[in-house]
């Protein structure tokens, strides 16, 4: 049977437009990172430290609208301190960025990828993600909240896994009232 002109000119108009609304499976959107904010939370004995760090770069996955993965790279040289001002907030932010902490000229970058993903809700995914702090990848696990073009979550981050010693009772004995403690918080909100 010969086609037409006519019918090979519909079937190619209404194939392409059949195309054109099918969603695209794992569809990868950047972050927009300078609306996107990382706030982290550290806490000693006497009480705790706030600060920012900057979203380098970012992206989330998604197969027909379900997050199935992402990938972030934050500017460690960008950390600073929120809660305090003038002499002591540059002398928390050089600490911080020293060898003490996370030794920023040597690694001027940390890292989240997304290695597993399940849907714990609507709008709510547990994720594991391989962090990388000052060189040392260990995974986490945290919950990840998405509405409409942002996205929320919350890590809490041991740092004695990453080798960040300074102040910590894993590593140094009779600490008192100055020991910090492993564990600090990260808030995360996106925008994508």
């Amino acid at each position: 049977m010969k086609k037409s002109p006519l019918s090979v000119v519909l079937a190619l108009v209404f194939g392409a437009s059949a195309m054109a609304t099918t969603p695209v499976a794992d569809e990868k959107v950047a972050v927009k990172t300078g609306e996107s904010k990382v706030t982290w939370k550290a806490y000693k004995v006497t009480g705790s430290h706030t600060g920012t760090v900057v979203l380098k770069e970012g992206a989330l996955v998604f197969d027909e609208g379900t997050l199935t993965g992402g990938e972030f790279v934050v500017d460690m040289t960008s950390l600073i301190s929120t809660d305090l001002e003038g002499e002591y907030k540059q002398k928390l932010e050089g600490h911080l960025k020293s060898d003490d902490f996370f030794g920023v000229a040597q690694h001027p970058t940390s890292k989240l990828v997304f290695t597993d993903v399940k849907a714990s809700g609507k709008n709510s995914y547990e994720v594991t993600g391989d962090l990388t702090i000052k060189g040392i990848t260990k995974p986490v696990t945290f919950d990840v909240s998405i509405y409409g073009n942002k996205a929320t979550a919350t890590l809490k981050v041991d740092r004695a896994r990453y080798n960040v010693r300074y102040g910590s009772g894993s590593f140094f004995d009779n600490l008192g009232d100055k020991t910090i403690y492993d564990e600090f918080d990260l808030v995360v909100d996106l925008e994508f």
